[in-house]
């Protein structure tokens, strides 16, 4: 009678299993179920579908990066040629040479990654200092602050371009112009509203028992900050500080307002406005050059952005 009882309740248990496991793929929802995968049909449909989307993609991500980096190595006449070429006929790689020494690029690289550089300490700064009091401070009003920053981001950018502009020329209360200074290009970046949800978003996921263990230490809000919260938020410090980089990097609007000695201009703006007399694949070689250190960026960090902006503080 016992062993009986333990087959039949041996059964009950495995047709639950069952139930659960059919449940579960009913609720699965997919382009192809799982027993059309199965199928051999069903498998090589899938597999010829999949490789056929991640070929487009790839061709129409990759493709103007080819072109830009085929059309450096190209003579000027086979670069304005139509229709162009897929590989250029014979490789010349002393355009890059060319583009290096004719547009002066050795000083727009420095001038770029000294705005960029500034850039990127402010944000640390005062994002770090806004996300912490808005998460952990909660000061009066926050949530209604946070609320109309986060509504800054549904205004264009281009909208904001005038009255910037206006108060760079002609800053209030200091009564300075800070056209063709780095301050420029510093002081508009430095409120980044995206930056501090994604700071504050990694704050909030912070256990409260951190903080009241430190305070209980005696630690003041700015040294818990500095001892017990930074050093946690390392992931999300390094996207942030990748977005301020980029930012700066890719941005020619503004820098082309607010910086018109040619001396002091960034990459983008330096090669736009000696794109003049210059040759087609010359200009080109010089724009490759001015892509790379952005897609260096990524290449090497890309696994620290998706990890940053997965990232939720401790577990456990």
């Amino acid at each position: 009678m016992a062993s009986n009882a333990f087959v039949s309740r041996r059964r009950v248990s495995g047709q639950r299993r069952a139930e659960r496991r059919a449940a579960d793929l009913g609720r699965q929802r997919t382009l192809i179920s799982p027993a059309q995968l199965a199928r051999p049909r069903g498998r090589t449909i899938y597999w010829i579908v999949f490789a056929v989307v991640i070929a487009l993609f790839t061709v129409a991500f990759l493709g103007p990066l080819y072109w830009m980096v085929t059309g450096g190595l190209k003579t000027t006449q086979e670069v304005v040629q139509s229709p162009p070429t897929a590989f250029p006929t014979s490789v010349h790689t002393e355009n890059y040479s060319r583009a290096w020494t004719v547009m002066d690029l050795s000083r727009l690289l420095f001038n770029t990654l000294y705005y960029a550089l500034g850039a990127l300490a402010f944000q640390l700064l005062f994002d770090v200092a806004a996300a912490y009091s808005l998460s952990k401070l909660r000061p009066i009003f926050g949530k209604v602050i946070l609320g109309m920053m986060l509504a800054t981001l549904m205004i264009p950018a281009t909208v904001l371009v005038v009255p910037q502009y206006l108060t760079v020329l002609d800053v209030p209360i200091v009564q300075r112009n800070l056209l063709n200074s780095p301050w420029a290009i510093w002081l508009p970046s430095v409120t980044n509203a995206f930056n501090i949800f994604l700071l504050k978003r990694f704050f909030d996921s912070i256990p409260r028992e951190l903080l009241d263990a430190a305070a209980i230490d005696g630690a003041s809000p700015l040294r818990t900050l500095h001892s017990v919260v930074l050093p946690i938020s390392r992931p999300i410090l390094g996207v942030v500080s990748i977005f301020a980089i980029v930012g700066v990097w890719k941005d020619f609007l503004w820098p082309m307002l607010t910086l018109p000695d040619p001396s002091k201009q960034t990459l983008n703006v330096g090669i736009y406005s000696l794109a003049s007399g210059v040759p087609e694949n010359v200009l080109i070689a010089a724009l490759t050059i001015a892509s790379i250190p952005t897609l260096l960026i990524f290449l090497l960090f890309q696994r620290n952005i998706m990890s940053g902006l997965t990232a939720g503080g401790l577990k456990g």
